[in-house]
């Protein structure tokens, strides 16, 4: 267990790197980064050097080749993984499936009926997920094939597309646009470009290939007068375009990946010069990519009823976040000054309570410690930033908060959180939550639903019920940045907002690095049409105090308006 969670921290301090990593590597600088030492070090350096790890493979040769695959169900761990594997001879997941429905699993020790039911289950997850990545894996594969391309000569224009420009929370594969007049010389970059394992097809207008990690990566060249309608296109969604094409129908108009043309005799293009001038053609405002899901949006632009969408810049501060004090990375000290450095007004510090013992979670003891590090940091920060002292305290199986009220009381705020007894049924689960969110410290709902993408389905809970008694008790709603959950999901803010609920989109951080991950969660913000005035950590420093402190607040300072909507709409 040690040495995995060496190798777990060492991920993270690597990820969280403001240096190029080769660069560290050829200087023989990497021991001097904290949280890496002699051994790591060795393996990165030979991973680096090789694009090999011979620990890795001689570790990878031990089991069969599905095993890994077995090790995605949810629930089953390595102990029990192996001994399917010894005592069944069950080594892929299509054999592990063929023997939990032909019952064999349940007599084996730490089994029964209704673990091999969840196993059913699991495996049914993985395979819906088959094939999909998180989307900050897809990010940085995106980046470097737009590194590679973006400056070459005879790139005019050039665009992600697909699901990660619409800000998807999981990607199946990453879409590239480009205008230009020479497509040849570009097409031969991206099919060369050094995260490339495979070219899967290779012409003068698309070429495929399967990366390194997995990912699948089309480049689509086009003139420069056909960008905009194939940047509109590949963007999406399917259902986008389909009700875009048929707006233009009933206008006497055919839209496709090339241009807007009239169907009369005619048959003259209509010139778009960008996206906004194609929606202007069907009379539409223009309409965000994370909007393009068909869900109401298009009506929205053609009556002028559009949300003015949250912006990065709206966030002042936030409010869920780890220090090493329980499971972070990265010192008090350097949490905020990070938080400083991204020009952030306010801070709260969230470490986990003392039932998360595999999160070193605080004792009462150490909370007082922490808290009298806070007070004499801000002290000594003075008005740079305004922290709070906060945790991240677990809701336990009935309901109750983590510590007595004596401690409670020392609080800030509390982000309540569910981290065990997924297993309740959804009464027991739901009665659970809303108990935790009456409590007048609890502020924040963390991760309300505990999904984990790709990994874990969330829990079962009657989601209006919590959602509608967060709003009774103004608890705000998380919106969890981190890649891993970006949780509530998008496709229920909409009624979480009209249920009256407010939200912080928070990263769930644990380095310093991590804080920067909030910029998914505002993309999972913009998805469900939320608004800087949906969100508490728009507000300024009087509004954040007034709003933790359950005061009204004297005057507080917001992102722009709500483009359609009045003032009282907003609230």
């Amino acid at each position: 267990m040690f040495k995995t969670r060496a190798y777990q921290n060492g991920a993270r301090v690597v990820m969280g790197l403001d240096e190029d990593l080769a660069v560290l590597v050829a200087d023989k600088r990497l021991t001097g980064v904290k949280g890496i030492g002699q051994a790591l070090a060795d393996k990165i350096t030979e991973l680096v050097t090789t694009g090999r790890l011979e620990y890795y493979e001689k570790l990878k040769s031990e089991f069969p080749a599905g095993f890994q695959e077995m090790l995605k169900v949810p629930g089953l761990g390595p102990k029990k993984a192996r001994l399917l594997m010894t005592d069944l001879g069950i080594a892929s997941l299509d054999e592990l499936d063929a023997a939990a429905r032909a019952g064999r699993l349940a007599d084996l020790p730490g089994f029964g009926e209704k673990t091999q039911s969840k196993i059913l289950e699991g495996i049914e997850h993985v395979r819906k997920n088959a094939g999909r990545y998180l989307v900050n894996v897809a990010e940085a594969e995106a980046a470097a094939l737009l590194g590679v391309i973006r400056n070459l000569d005879g790139v005019e224009q050039i665009s992600l597309a697909g699901s990660l420009r619409r800000l998807g929370e999981t990607i199946k594969d990453i879409d590239l646009v480009v205008a230009t007049s020479t497509p040849a010389p570009i097409m031969t970059a991206f099919t060369t470009a050094p995260n490339v394992e495979a070219v899967t097809g290779h012409g003068e207008a698309k070429s495929s290939v399967r990366l390194k990690s997995g990912m699948a990566a089309d480049l689509r060249c086009v003139s420069a007068g056909e960008f905009p309608f194939a940047l509109l296109y590949f963007t999406g969604s399917k259902a986008h375009n389909v009700a875009l094409r048929g707006r233009a129908q009933k206008r006497g108009l055919k839209l496709n990946e090339y241009a807007l043309e009239r169907t009369d005799d005619s048959g003259k293009r209509v010139a778009c010069a960008d996206e906004a001038a194609i929606y202007r053609a069907l009379g539409l405002e223009y309409i965000e990519p994370e909007l393009r899901e068909d869900t109401g949006e298009i009506e929205a632009a053609e009556s002028g009823r559009l949300p003015g969408l949250i912006e990065p810049r709206d966030i002042k501060g936030l409010l869920h976040q780890h220090t090493n004090w329980s499971d972070g990375q990265d010192t008090l000290d350097d949490m905020i000054q990070a938080a400083i450095d991204r020009g952030l007004h306010y801070f709260g510090i969230t470490d986990h309570s003392q039932t998360a013992g595999y999160a070193r979670g605080l004792s009462p003891e150490r909370v007082r410690q922490q808290h009298a590090a806070i007070d004499a940091l801000q002290e000594k920060l003075g008005q740079q930033i305004r922290l709070f002292k906060g945790i991240e305290s677990d809701i336990l199986p009935d309901g109750r908060l983590d510590y007595d009220e004596e401690t409670l009381a020392g609080f800030d705020y509390l982000v309540a959180s569910v981290h065990s007894s997924f297993n309740l049924s959804e009464a027991e689960q739901t009665k659970r939550i809303i108990q935790a969110v009456s409590h007048p410290k609890v502020r924040i709902l963390g991760h309300p639903t505990g999904r984990l993408l790709l990994t874990r389905e969330p829990y079962p809970v009657n989601l209006p019920a919590v959602l509608a008694a967060c709003a009774a008790h103004q608890v705000a709603v998380e919106i969890n940045a981190s890649p891993h959950r970006l949780d509530l999901d998008w496709r229920e803010l909409r009624a979480a907002r009209e249920a009256g609920c407010q939200f912080s989109i928070n990263p769930d951080a644990h380095s310093t690095a991590g804080l920067d991950v909030v910029r998914f969660g505002i993309g999972v913000a913009r998805k469900g049409w939320l608004t800087a005035a949906d969100v508490i950590n728009t507000l300024d420093r009087n509004g954040i105090e007034a709003f933790l402190d359950r005061r009204p607040a004297e005057t507080t300072t917001r992102g722009p308006a709500v483009k359609g909507r009045s003032a009282r709409d907003q609230k």
